[in-house]
């Protein structure tokens, strides 16, 4: 039974080297959620499923370290509703692989050639994220390797919408990063980080390389009675500015700090709930940028 499970994780690995290069990164700070999910960190040899939904609306102009006015920049707001379903398969306690199959609708309103507000509401699949982990660095697996692909599955020559707020962006980015987690005297704490890095350029755009790390402490005691566990992380996230000929790099690239506070509900066994909020403590924008003033996470995962 374990030589089949190593087999099909195999498989698994061997079909996403092998998918065309058809992935997406975004200028809006999106890769902000794939760090600081302690629900996504393993524990044991168990296969997960799960949906995440995150929020965002960018809603205000920002430029340097402080808001600027709104006719400085054409986009007036992008707001996005992330739709996330997940599988976590572990072949044993050192090896897994998860997969995430992301969908957005993003609303755009800018401003068009002719100096009038134009928008469009578009909804299609993202970039697919395939990444494995190697959990055997210590036997109780609180700490981990992660490394995979980011595919350009996400529709990248949408009218109206500019490169940098495309769904997707036509590249294919490398994924790589850890975390480490522990636990003590109804204590615990973990730490997360992740660089993406583009590989290509496609027609003329190469996303900014981003970077994004959290650190965030729980308490298990408090409420245990309800299986409920309030979490505070810091998330900090950074970007480099866009390249090429259809790119904007003087108003792309940003370095931002949240506070994210949240809770995880243990509904059963099997099934758990999260939930935080990211709250922006500090925010350094180049050039003009449109900024959410939170950014909301809701998750669901079962043990199967």
């Amino acid at each position: 039974m374990k030589l089949f499970r190593k087999i099909i994780l195999a498989g698994m690995l061997i079909a996403a080297v092998a998918l065309p290069p058809v992935c997406n990164a975004c200028a809006c700070g999106c890769s902000v959620f794939s760090v600081g999910s302690m629900w996504k960190m393993p524990t044991s040899s168990e296969t997960t499923i799960y949906f995440m939904y995150n929020y965002m609306d960018q809603n205000a102009n920002w430029s340097g370290s402080s808001s600027a006015a709104g006719i400085l920049n054409d986009d007036k707001e992008i707001r996005t509703n992330f739709y996330t379903l997940g599988i976590q398969y572990m072949a044993d306690r050192d090896w897994g692989i998860t997969v995430d199959v992301p969908v957005w609708n993003r609303y755009f309103l800018t401003t068009d050639d002719d100096g009038n507000l134009a928008s469009v509401n578009h909804t299609a699949v993202s970039d697919m994220r395939i990444t494995g982990m190697y959990t055997g660095l210590s036997e109780d697996m609180s700490t981990g390797i992660v490394f995979g692909v980011k595919l350009p599955t996400g529709p990248f020559n949408e009218s109206l919408f500019d490169r940098d707020t495309q769904i997707g962006t036509g590249t294919t980015d490398v994924l790589l990063g850890g975390y480490h987690m522990r636990q003590e005297h109804g204590w615990g704490w973990f730490a997360h980080a992740m660089i993406q890095y583009a590989l290509n350029m496609r027609d003329a755009y190469r996303p900014g390389n981003n970077f994004d790390v959290s650190a965030g402490v729980h308490y298990d005691n408090l409420w245990n009675t309800y299986g409920i566990v309030p979490i505070l992380q810091v998330v900090a996230s950074f970007r480099g500015e866009d390249n090429g000929a259809n790119a904007d790099p003087d108003n792309t690239g940003y370095q931002r700090v949240y506070i994210a506070p949240g809770f995880k509900i243990a509904a059963s066994g099997s099934l758990n709930i999260f939930a935080d909020v990211k709250l922006p403590v500090m925010t350094h924008i180049q050039g003009n940028q449109l900024v959410a003033p939170s950014l909301a996470t809701v998750a669901v995962s079962y043990q199967l």
